[in-house]
C-alpha cells in the first residue's frame, strides 16, 4: 500500500514511529507537509499537488493535523476523501473534536459523562455561569486551548469572576467547568482504534499541578480501565466519528467524565508507559480497513 502521512515535522515521535510501523509492514509512505499541499479542486479529476508536482495516488492518509493548522489541514484531508482515497480520520471528524464546545454537545446528547460545563456570551451571564458549575473551585478554560494552555484553575469566585473577566476582554471563547477535586490531578487516556481501547495510561501532574499533560512535566504510568470506563472512551470515539482518537478521562465521584477526545494523539507517552506497538496497531487497523472510496461522515452532529 502507498501510504501519505499528514505531518509538518517528519522528525516528531508519532511521525517517526508510524513512518517505521508502515515500512516494517511492507508498505511505501511519504511524509507530507499539510500546509505545503495545495489542491486542484475540480469535480471531474480532483487532485492534491505537493512541492510543484500532482501526487500520485495514495490507498490510505493518516491525518497528524495540529490544532493551529485545523482549518487547512482539515480541507488538505477533505481533499483526499473527494479522490476517494481512505483517510483514517475523517476531515468532519476531525473539525467536530477540534470545536471543545461541538464536541462536548454532541457527547452530552449521547449521554456521555461528562464534566458540568457552562458556556455564555453575556457578561451578564457571569454569576449563572458560576453557579451552573457549583461554584469555586472551578476550571474556565479556552476553546483554541491545546496541551493545557488556557486552562486555569480559579480557587475563588472572585478569581474566577477576574479570569472570566479578562478572557472576555480579550473577546476570546471559553467554557467554564466543575473542578473535579478527586481526581487528584491526574487523568486517563484511553488510546482508542475503531471499537476498542488499545492501550491506556495514567497521567499524574506534577506537585502543585492540576494539569497532567506530559507537555507540562505530568508522569505517566500504566493503568487498568474498569469496563465501564473502557465503554465510555469507546462511546466518546465513534460518537464523534473518529477511528483513532485519544480520550482522556477524569474519574470523578458520579463515574468516568470525558475531558475531551484528541484527533491527533500522541504515542510517545503512550507506548512508553504500555510497551505496546501502537503505531503498528494502527498500520493494521488501516490494512483490515482501507479501500478505495470508502469515505463517508460517520457519527452526528
Amino acid at each position: 500500500m502507498r501510504i501519505a502521512i499528514l505531518s509538518r515535522n517528519a522528525k516528531l515521535y508519532s511521525t517517526r514511529r508510524l513512518v517505521e510501523a508502515a515500512k516494517s509492514y511492507g508498505h511505501e509512505v511519504e511524509v507530507l507537509d499539510s500546509l505545503k499541499c495545495y489542491m486542484d479542486i475540480a469535480s471531474h479529476d480532483p487532485a492534491v499537488h505537493y512541492r510543484g508536482e500532482e501526487l500520485a495516488p495514495f490507498d490510505a492518509v493518516i491525518p497528524r493535523i495540529g490544532a493551529s493548522v485545523t482549518f487547512y489541514g482539515a480541507a488538505v484531508v477533505r481533499q483526499f476523501e473527494m479522490m476517494g482515497t481512505y483517510c483514517l480520520n475523517e476531515s468532519v471528524a476531525i473539525t467536530r473534536s477540534r470545536d471543545k464546545l461541538r464536541s462536548l454537545q454532541i457527547l452530552s446528547r449521547a449521554g456521555i459523562g461528562l464534566p458540568v460545563t457552562a458556556f455564555a456570551n453575556s457578561t451578564d451571564a457571569t454569576s449563572k455561569l458560576i453557579d451552573i458549575v457549583g461554584g469555586a473551585p472551578l476550571v474556565v478554560k479556552l476553546l483554541e486551548s491545546t496541551q493545557g494552555k488556557g486552562v486555569v484553575l480559579c480557587e475563588t469566585r472572585s478569581a474566577a469572576e477576574a479570569i472570566i473577566e479578562a478572557f472576555r476582554g480579550l473577546k476570546a471563547n471559553f467554557l467554564v467547568q466543575e473542578y473535579i477535586k478527586e481526581a487528584g490531578g491526574a487523568d486517563l487516556r484511553c488510546f482508542v482504534i475503531g471499537n476498542r481501547v488499545v492501550a491506556a495510561m495514567k497521567r499524574q501532574g506534577k506537585p502543585g499541578e492540576f494539569r497532567s499533560n506530559l507537555h507540562r512535566g505530568g508522569a505517566a504510568s500504566l493503568i487498568r480501565l474498569t469496563p465501564e470506563e473502557r465503554s465510555t472512551a469507546v462511546r466518546a470515539a465513534q460518537r464523534l466519528g473518529l477511528n483513532v482518537s485519544g480520550v482522556d478521562i477524569l474519574r470523578s465521584n458520579h463515574g468516568p467524565v470525558v475531558l475531551e477526545v484528541n484527533s491527533s494523539p500522541g504515542l510517545e507517552g503512550i507506548e512508553e508507559a504500555t510497551g505496546r506497538d501502537v503505531a503498528g496497531l494502527i498500520i493494521e487497523f488501516i490494512e483490515n480497513n482501507a479501500r478505495p472510496g470508502k469515505t463517508k461522515t460517520r457519527g452526528k452532529g
